[in-house]
């Protein structure tokens, strides 16, 4: 297993497996030490390769890397399915290959169904959870509504079934104390249900600190998805935060990227 991976502790079925990697474990050097599973942020690729090959021994199964352009759209994985498609989420009903999203701040979330007959994963960074205009892929909705409708779809869960069926999990993510916004991210995660207004905090210099997970969690119950685990918004959960075990884009700008993945036996 990776080293000081984070295992989801959810009741998924036992040939659904999880994980969300950390930055340990690799063998990138500084600034994107050690386990940088990105191939676009300036590492040798060398390093990036070995490192994605001791996540896919690690898991005995192959992790799919997309291009994630923090848009809208979801891919079906199958065998042929080539590393750097473009999409921001995946979905899959084939053993052995990983539905694999790459984070430095953005929220991983992965779901499954209970008997364990589909996955998926969404790349949820704020302009993919709003489905901004001009986002890839986005139309009136965002990310985890096109990614859900492809699920429920692959998995046949019936809408009246979707509370009872569906399980989701939340990674790490740019946290509460963190995620500090302008008015137009307010405005446009409002615009789609006044009561985002719940997860934007005020501050002294007119910006805003926003609940990113909280935010995600809105969006997933209001797709019927209440069985809802991981990321609560606190400390643990913030890559900002925890320096030594998560990479951050944000505190760092020259940084790695942590990856979370879930697949089928």
């Amino acid at each position: 297993m990776i080293a000081q991976a984070v295992i989801p502790d959810w009741p998924a079925p036992p040939h659904v497996r999880a994980l969300c990697t950390t930055r340990a474990g690799g063998v990138s050097l500084a600034p994107w030490g050690s386990l940088n599973l990105g191939d676009h942020v300036g590492d040798n690729v060398s390093a990036v390769s070995a490192n994605r090959a001791r996540l896919a021994t690690a898991i005995a199964a192959r992790p799919v890397f997309l291009k994630q352009v923090h848009g809208c759209g979801v891919l079906e994985l199958d065998p042929f399915t080539p590393d750097g498609a473009t999409a921001d989420a995946c979905l899959s009903r084939t053993s052995g290959l990983a539905c694999t999203i790459m984070v430095a701040d953005c929220l991983p979330v992965l779901l499954c169904d209970r008997e364990g007959s589909a996955v998926a994963a969404a790349h949820a960074g704020w302009r993919g959870l709003a489905g901004v205009t001009g986002a890839r892929g986005c139309g009136p909705r965002g990310v985890l509504e096109e990614t859900c409708e492809r699920f429920f779809s692959a998995a046949r869960i019936e809408p009246a079934d979707i509370a009872a069926r569906t399980l989701a999990w939340l990674g790490p993510c740019i946290g509460p104390s963190a995620f500090e916004v302008g008015d137009e991210v307010k405005a446009v995660f409002e615009a789609h249900d006044p009561a985002a207004a719940t997860m934007f905090k005020a501050q002294a210099n007119g910006q805003w600190l926003a609940d990113l997970p909280g935010l995600a969690r809105q969006r997933l119950r209001a797709l019927g998805i209440s069985a809802i685990h991981g990321n609560d918004g606190t400390a643990p959960w913030c890559t900002v935060g925890n320096p030594s075990r998560f990479f951050s884009h944000r505190r760092d700008r020259s940084s790695g990227r942590f990856a979370a993945c879930i697949w089928l036996l």
